[in-house]
């Protein structure tokens, strides 16, 4: 008869038995177990699309002669590293790392106030552009055009820590709240006329055009692949951009209400802030890039599309009153 196989503890005489390979199983089992659980309810618990079309900036980041504009871009970067988490950048060891459409979503609104703040930089922070840049503003906009999917290790760059992501948007929050603060106090320059209005605008209509031209490319290369992994990808990030364009002209808006009552421009604006809601308050169960004359499976980027040519049509309309 085979003896069972048995160890000694460090207690003499004491003979306890070796886990068996039922219990072996058992471990296994309860790990996969775990890591199986891990993955999905992380992400359930985690992903967030944050699409509030009603946010608002608190009253703490707009004091009195500070700008709207600002004051939203700022809102929207602290929110998204600060109040959501930012996953764009999360190793593969977090269950988040595992999501897309949220990292999508986010990369979208910073690509958005990253125009914002080179716009800011440029010519709206400044008098005629003249003058040399504000160094906050010139900060923002350098934090803000950082990638955002830095961890603390890039091992492609560096074995040594390297700022992450977060840590460059919360600098960018900092610089443009420190304008805001000088802004208020009559030490720094918001120039709001029409001439930079009709720039900034234009540079709007510009990025919806390049998104427009992304989601004919998806289209054309794989509308009607029911399993095109990327369409959800470039849904989210025209999304965000959408989103972050929404908040931030209804913002300017305000800033340039002057300018906009002049040139009677108040229904046209709406029609436009109306394009770009459709926009950024989609939210398909699914992601589909059906065929485009399929009968029951849509495309939700021809969707997008239509809004964005649409939006982008009702700005070249703005910009065109304001250069009369």
């Amino acid at each position: 008869m085979e003896r069972s196989r048995v160890f000694v503890d460090d207690k003499p005489g004491r003979r306890l038995p070796r886990p068996g390979r039922r219990t072996w199983i058992a471990l296994a089992v309860l790990v996969a177990l775990v890591v199986g659980l891990y993955y999905p309810v992380g992400m359930v618990l985690i992903n967030r699309i944050d699409d509030d079309a009603a946010f608002t900036p608190p009253a703490e980041m707009r004091p009195d002669g500070g700008s709207y504009a600002v004051a939203m871009a700022a809102a929207l970067v602290n929110r998204e590293v600060s109040i959501n988490p930012w996953v764009a950048n999360d190793p593969f060891f977090y269950p988040s790392s595992a999501l897309d459409n949220m990292p999508n979503f986010q990369q979208g609104i910073v690509d958005s106030l990253t125009l914002f703040a080179v716009e800011l930089r440029d010519r709206l922070g400044r008098v005629r552009g003249s003058s040399a840049a504000d160094p906050d503003l010139q900060n923002a906009a350098g934090a803000l055009n950082y990638s955002g999917t830095k961890w603390v290790f890039d091992f492609s760059t560096s074995i040594l820590p390297t700022t992450t992501s977060e840590a460059q948007y919360r600098a960018a929050v900092r610089s443009l709240l420190s304008y805001q603060k000088r802004l208020a106090a009559g030490a720094a320059t918001f120039d709001a006329r029409a001439d930079n209005l009709q720039a900034y605008l234009d540079r709007v209509a510009i990025d919806l055009g390049s998104l427009s031209a992304a989601i004919d490319a998806q289209v054309r290369q794989s509308g009607g692949d029911l399993f095109d992994g990327r369409c959800d990808d470039l849904f989210y990030r025209v999304k965000g951009q959408a989103y972050a364009y929404l908040l931030v002209l209804a913002a300017v808006r305000e800033d340039f209400a002057a300018v906009i009552a002049e040139r009677n421009l108040g229904k046209a604006w709406t029609e436009m802030q109306d394009s770009l809601a459709e926009i950024a308050t989609l939210s398909p169960l699914i992601v589909w890039n059906g065929k485009l004359d399929g009968q029951l499976i849509p495309n939700h980027l021809v969707g997008q599309g239509f809004f964005l040519l649409r939006a982008r049509t009702q700005l070249r309309e703005i910009v065109g009153i304001l250069e009369k």
